[in-house]
């Protein structure tokens, strides 16, 4: 079994992969930068690519070189874990930039689903799983998040539409990992409050101590993409899980 994990160098990304590092799976990391941290500890499980997964020509690229192929091919079995994704632009349409809009789509929709289709045609038959990082926001609203909700909101449909494919060797869910302590929870307390007048809400689970640690919810989010369950269901929420 191998893993390819997108966003690995940060947050839930990083403690996801060295979830799987520490169980003996190989991981390929796919980011814009690289986990200097996991290359030392982990020499001969772990790769990376140097990847603007919001590029979708320079992704297409690099599914068809060598790096990635030749890491599938070798791969009895796949994990592919579509962890990348950004929060902005932020606010009413009217404050929203449209390259912002244009960057962000293409990293948390269009990267996922490109990675997804590639994968399974490379496997060949060989089983694989997929995990699209979802959350709440796809699937309650959030005033100024227009453009993030809608984004995670396609990853759950993806995950249904292609669970109704009842392809054998495919298995896939959209897992909303709960509220964790990452470095986009900071970046949502520090939103001005007219662009998100939620933000006092998560300004306070930091103070109360209440946020998910990264550790924490990769371990549970690693537990269930390994275990029989994964895939009975095309949505789930890690905190629902037993």
């Amino acid at each position: 079994m191998k893993a390819i994990v997108t966003g690995h160098t940060r947050g839930l990304g990083a403690a996801i992969a060295e979830q799987l590092l520490a169980r003996g799976i190989a991981v390929l990391g796919l980011a814009r930068s690289g986990n200097t941290d996991l290359a030392t500890r982990y020499p001969d499980l772990f790769n990376e690519i140097a990847l603007d997964l919001a590029d979708s020509d320079a992704l297409l690229s690099a599914l068809a070189g060598e790096a990635v192929t030749s890491f599938i091919a070798g791969a009895p079995s796949l994990l592919l874990i579509n962890n990348a994704g950004m929060l902005q632009p932020v606010g009413p349409l009217a404050q929203q930039d449209a390259s912002t809009t244009a960057r962000t789509v293409s990293l948390n929709v269009a990267a996922p689903l490109i990675l997804s289709s590639a994968i399974a045609v490379q496997m060949g038959g060989r089983p694989c799983r997929i995990l699209h990082v979802s959350s709440g926001a796809a699937r309650h609203a959030y005033q100024g998040w227009s453009i993030y909700c809608a984004t995670k909101a396609a990853l759950d449909q993806h995950a249904k539409a292609v669970a109704l494919d009842d392809d054998p060797d495919v298995r896939i869910c959209a897992i909303a990992p709960g509220v964790v302590d990452t470095d986009m929870q900071t970046e949502v307390r520090a939103l001005p409050a007219e662009q998100f007048p939620l933000r006092e809400r998560f300004i306070k689970m930091k103070n109360e101590g209440t946020l998910t640690p990264a550790a924490v919810a990769a371990e549970k989010v690693v537990d269930y993409l390994l275990s029989d369950a994964f895939g009975t269901a095309p949505v789930a929420d890690i905190r629902e899980l037993r």
